[in-house]
């Protein structure tokens, strides 16, 4: 039974982190689709496969740093300030890609895959590159 005990002495701080990284997921959902000129979640609803793999890049290339700033962060707090700067590299990635590709809206709502495809794939790199560099 002593090795039970130890083996969850520290899910405290486990349970601290996975509810910090939920709510700062939540928070990243948020602000990306109030950034972002579409309506993601009701162009998903409506089964718009653009919108869902262009959001999809963003949450997976948000959560890759996230979960590295989990490993790697001294405290709850650093692991806070660490995912806020991974949301903000996501909209930076969204800011350039949508500038990038001309009618980029236009092609997200008419469901067109190319864009999407290139965001996710940004999104997702940016988000390896933040991973890793933080890592350090």
């Amino acid at each position: 039974m002593n090795d039970l005990w130890q083996s969850i002495a520290g899910f405290p701080e486990f349970l601290l982190y996975f509810v910090l990284a939920l709510a700062l997921l939540a928070l990243f959902v948020a602000v990306y689709v109030r950034v972002t000129p579409y309506r993601e979640i009701a162009l998903i609803r409506e089964g718009n496969i653009a919108a869902s793999i262009s959001l999809s890049g963003a949450v997976i290339g948000f959560v890759l740093p996230l979960a590295s700033a989990i490993a790697h962060s001294v405290s709850a707090l650093d692991m806070v300030a660490w995912g806020v700067i991974a949301l903000l590299v996501q909209i930076v990635v969204y800011a350039v890609t949508s500038r990038l590709v001309p009618h980029f809206r236009e092609a997200i709502e008419a469901d067109r895959a190319a864009p999407a495809l290139l965001l996710a794939a940004l999104s997702v790199s940016a988000g390896m590159l933040n991973a890793a560099s933080l890592s350090y």
